[in-house]
Parts: structure tokens; C-alpha cells; sequence
């Protein structure tokens, strides 16, 4: 294990994107061996415990209700119905459970019916994570008694970029989300999405926020922007107003998340559908270790499991062990 350092300046993480690939890769994939078996990925899964008529405006999101993208508006399911989804994953594979409900914040009135979702999660032996949208004290410290391990709450993108993507909330109410989720004991789980008009200053200062917090993230999502019909970016993307993310620079990012946050598990997330399986296979050489399986997302489709598992094989990957 190496040291992780906190210090990062801007400047140099351009010049780690500036890199030559071979030598950034190199670099990266050295120093995830230092901490990580090379072979060994995790497998998640992600459930929508809520899906739809959220209040926010993210221009991602095809669950917002300012867009019209033909997501319905759910309640929030029962515990019993989220432990069930659970078990099924797991027996597919998953040694981590991610639940994903579409608020800004939570309602008091929710959080025992959370508390025992993940309760239950836990028991059978599986990592929780939660996205609930920003939190009060009381909530945190509700999760906490509950024993989550992770609360996933993303700063989407650079400061400067963030009002471009939201306007709901601000990269300030994110930051306090994590700090309050952090201080309460609970793992942070926080990344970011490329591919949605920003540029590559913006892209470092993602990993910046990131690789500059006083403790870093244990679990850095790296998603790829999975354009939706109806929402401003899906839009600007499918009519080509806006470019899509290039898989090379996709990586460039994720090698450059493992360069600057040694210790911190890199997720490649949302977008591995519409990737080849040679840019999966570099992610992983560039240092991502843990992937979403299972046939959706929250909203959006994933690769599924039959694809997942011929990769595996072609990569002679191994599934990280259950959590313990």
C-alpha cells in the first residue's frame, strides 16, 4: 500500500491527463496493483427503491419531473420487496447492494422503512450503499444506527461546470452532504459522469474535488453519460448539438481517478452498455475494480449478466469475494 495523498493541485493532475496513454495506463495500473488484486473485480447491483418525480432539475435524469421522458412516478417499495431483490442478486453474484430512491431529500416519515432495508441487506451478508438525495442530521445518524456502509451522493462534475448541469442545488450543498454522511461513520461513495458537454478542465477538476477531500472517497463511481430522450443532455447528444465522451479520454479519466485516489475502489458505472468490451477491458487495465451487473440501472439498461460473464472469461477476471 501506498501513501494517498490529499494535496493534489490542478496542476498536476493535468499533467497526469496529459500523459502519453501507454505511460499513463502503466502508471495507473502499477499502482493499482500495489493495492489491489489486478484480476479481481467486484460485482454491484443497483435497485430503484423509488423511481420517478423527482424535483430536481439534474439535465441527466430522466426520473426529474421537469422532463418529459415517460418515467412514471413510484412509491417507495416496501422493505420486505427491497430484501427479496437483494437475495436475487446475490444469488446472481453481487457481493454489493446499492439502493437508489429519486428525491432531493428524504421524508422522516421514510427512514424506518430504510433503516430496515438496510438492515435486512446487511444481514444476509452483502456491502449497502444508499442514494437518497440530500440529508438531515437525524436521517445520517438513522442510516448510521442501521449499519449502512455507504451513502453514494456524486458532485456530478467540475464547480465551475455544476450550475451548467443542475440548478437545484449547488456543488456546495453536495460537498456538505458528504462531509455530514463522513462524519457520521458512514462510507462515502462520490464521484462524477463524463461525457456531458464539459471539457477536459472540467474533468480535472472533478478528479480534483475528489482526490483533494481530507479523507478520500473508499467508492469512486466513474459514469459515462447514457444520453435519455427528453432530458437537455440526452437531447443535445442524440441530435449531435454535443459530442459524445470518447472512450480514450473515458479512460484517461478513470486512470487518472486510480493515480490520485490509490486506496479508493474506482467504479465503472452508468454507460458500459454502449462500451466495447476492448474499452472495458483498458478501464480495467487503467484501474477500475468494481462494475454494476444486472440488466438495468436505475432508469437505463446495463450490459446484463450473460455479457458481464463472457468478459469475465475473456479477461480471465475473477469476482471479488463476498463482503465480510
Amino acid at each position: 500500500m501506498i501513501t494517498a495523498r490529499t494535496d493534489w493541485s490542478r496542476a498536476e493532475i493535468a499533467d497526469l491527463f496529459d500523459l502519453p496513454f501507454a505511460d499513463l495506463v502503466f502508471r495507473a495500473q502499477t499502482i493499482h496493483r500495489r493495492n489491489f488484486d489486478p484480476n479481481k473485480v467486484q460485482k454491484s447491483q443497483l435497485l430503484s427503491i423509488k423511481t420517478g418525480g423527482c424535483p430536481e432539475d439534474c439535465g441527466y435524469c430522466a426520473q426529474s419531473v421537469s422532463f418529459k421522458t415517460g418515467v412514471k412516478a413510484d412509491k417507495l417499495m416496501a422493505a420486505a420487496d427491497v430484501i427479496a431483490e437483494a437475495r436475487l442478486a446475490q444469488a446472481g453474484g453481487a457481493t454489493r447492494f446499492c439502493m437508489g430512491a429519486a428525491w432531493k431529500n428524504p421524508k422522516d416519515r421514510d427512514m424506518a422503512a430504510l433503516a430496515e432495508m438496510v438492515a435486512g441487506v446487511r444481514a444476509l451478508g452483502l456491502e449497502t450503499c444508499m442514494t437518497l438525495g440530500m440529508l438531515s442530521p437525524t436521517q445520517t445518524a438513522a442510516l448510521a444506527d442501521a449499519g449502512l456502509d455507504y451513502y453514494n451522493h456524486n458532485i456530478d462534475t467540475s464547480p465551475e461546470y455544476y450550475a451548467q448541469i443542475v440548478t437545484t442545488r449547488t456543488h456546495d450543498d453536495r460537498l456538505d452532504t458528504v462531509s455530514q454522511v463522513r462524519a457520521a461513520g458512514i462510507g462515502v461513495c462520490c464521484g462524477g459522469i463524463i461525457g456531458m458537454g464539459e471539457s477536459r478542465a472540467d474533468r480535472i477538476g472533478l478528479i480534483a474535488v475528489l482526490a483533494t477531500m481530507p479523507v478520500h472517497p473508499g467508492s469512486v463511481p466513474i459514469n459515462g453519460l447514457v444520453p435519455i430522450a427528453g432530458t437537455p443532455l440526452g437531447d443535445a447528444i442524440l441530435s449531435g448539438a454535443a459530442p459524445a465522451i470518447d472512450g480514450i479520454e473515458f479512460v484517461r479519466t478513470v486512470a487518472v481517478a486510480r493515480i490520485t485516489m490509490p486506496q479508493s475502489m474506482v467504479r465503472l458505472s452508468a454507460g458500459r452498455e454502449a462500451m466495447s468490451d476492448e474499452t472495458q477491458a483498458l478501464c480495467f487495465l487503467a484501474g477500475a475494480n468494481s462494475i454494476f451487473v444486472g440488466d438495468r440501472l436505475l432508469t437505463t439498461s446495463n450490459p446484463g449478466r450473460d455479457r458481464d460473464t463472457l468478459l469475465f472469461e475473456k479477461l480471465g477476471l475473477i469476482p471479488m469475494e463476498a463482503y465480510a
